[in-house]
């Protein structure tokens, strides 16, 4: 464990080395927090803006790592990608004539992935490498691919590279997919809006960021309708024109700060909230007895003390379903509520292994397999050094540091770097006692 020092709780821009962050838990926040721009729909708004030559303006964009990484792979292909401003992005993809993804950006970032579809829908060819992510489990890119070739492109594997081809301008095609694919279903839309003819995308994944990425797409002059749910029609172009756009709120940000008023008996207040996208998630907070009251784009949260909340049963799934990535946190809630509740991960494999890190903070996890755990509570947590595994694993372990009895000192902190905009400034608006440490 750290030293015992006086701690100065202010904010301080993040080091570049790696880093720590100390948290002293115990205190109730309050106040108010503005949400961000959503990372999901971020980085696939700038890998969108390949699709012409003409400048694409975002606004709302979350000042984050994974986005700095997408900003930088975009311009080792070169791209033009200005930052006039803070949260604003000017991207203009005149001639990109180096059409190659290397491993660095995969490794960083996953996301990386989703040029494939508009730089080969453009060109004509990329080689792009296999991604990388976090450590949640097996995300294959096999549906992107396969996605990509009923399109009409030629793609082979090689030393850990995709080198994709088309011959000419892609075909329109029926894209079926064999399960939900977030990201297969955006890079399928990607590559169809410039294919020659009529493509059907089914069954395609309901996100709300695929929809905030198909309303960019409109104002460029692509023809995308979700006909259906789970059903995607595009009508090719042969060429788009540059748009502006407001990257929609991040619903996962927005819940994670909604688990923390609520595990630390706070009382705060989010603004610009897309309520209309939380709807499973709601229902789970209602059924443990959070109090929620949402009022156009806020909503507040007011959390509760003691064992006054109830054990409930969460699955995640696509959606309209309860986000995967909303699982993390709502563990957390649960070590505060009375009785057990039941875990099921329906979408990755890997993803319930950080509850180990939670049980050495004293909660009553049990890991039953790769998709299942149980959470008996209340528990009282208590604070101590600990490892963050992946991005939505190390906002969870803040949380609970954040409602833990004493100190915590969590390793890793660059995972939450990656799609949180200043959270720790915003945790030390709302009266968190939480700060970066260096470390060698």
């Amino acid at each position: 464990m750290a030293d015992a020092r006086p701690f100065h709780w202010e904010y301080q821009e993040p080091p570049v080395q790696r880093e720590a962050v100390r948290v002293e838990g115990g205190r109730p926040l309050k106040g108010e927090v503005a949400v961000s721009g959503s990372k999901n729909a971020a980085l696939k708004l700038l890998a969108a803006a390949t699709l012409t030559g003409e400048r694409c303006r975002f606004t709302n964009v979350p000042e984050i790592a994974d986005v700095r990484v997408m900003v930088e792979t975009l311009r080792d292909l070169g791209v033009v990608v200005d930052h006039p401003a803070a949260n604003t992005y000017e991207v203009a993809a005149g001639d990109v004539d180096w059409l190659f993804v290397p491993l660095e950006a995969a490794a960083k970032m996953r996301a990386s992935f989703i040029l494939l579809g508009p730089l080969l829908a453009r060109f004509g060819r990329v080689i792009i490498s296999n991604p990388g992510g976090d450590r949640i489990g097996r995300r294959p890119v096999n549906l992107h691919v396969e996605a990509m070739k009923r399109l009409g492109a030629e793609i082979s594997y090689k030393n850990g590279y995709y080198f994709a081809r088309s011959p000419g301008r892609l075909r329109g095609g029926d894209v079926q997919f064999p399960s939900v694919t977030v990201m297969g279903t955006e890079n399928a839309i990607l590559a169809a809006v410039l294919a020659d003819g009529h493509t059907s995308i089914r069954p395609a994944a309901q996100e709300p960021e695929i929809d905030d990425l198909i309303d960019f797409l409109r104002k460029m002059g692509a023809d995308v309708t979700r006909s259906a749910p789970d059903v995607i029609e595009v009508e090719g172009r042969r060429r788009l024109r540059g748009a502006d756009h407001r990257v929609t709120p991040d619903r996962i940000e927005a819940g994670t700060f909604m688990i923390a008023a609520a595990v630390t008996g706070g009382d705060v207040m989010l603004r610009h909230a897309p309520t209309s996208q939380l709807g499973a998630f709601l229902e789970v907070l209602d059924r443990v007895g959070v109090s929620v009251t949402p009022d156009g784009e806020s909503i507040r949260v007011q959390g509760r003390s003691g064992a006054e909340y109830e054990a409930t049963d969460i699955e995640t799934a696509p959606y309209p379903g309860l986000a995967t990535d909303l699982q993390p946190p709502t563990a957390v809630l649960l070590t505060r509520a009375s009785g057990t509740s039941r875990i099921h991960e329906a979408i990755f494999e890997d993803r319930l292994e950080w509850l180990a890190e939670l049980g050495r903070m004293g909660a009553d996890v049990d890991i039953v397999d790769d998709h299942h755990a149980t959470v008996t509570g209340p528990s009282t947590l208590r604070g101590c050094e600990l490892e963050m595994s992946d991005l939505r694993a190390g906002a969870s372990l803040i949380l609970a540091a954040l409602a833990a009895d004493g100190e915590s000192l969590i390793h890793g902190a660059h995972q939450v770097r990656r799609g949180y905009e200043n959270i720790e400034r915003k945790f030390l608006d709302l009266g968190a006692r939480i700060a970066h440490v260096s470390e060698g």
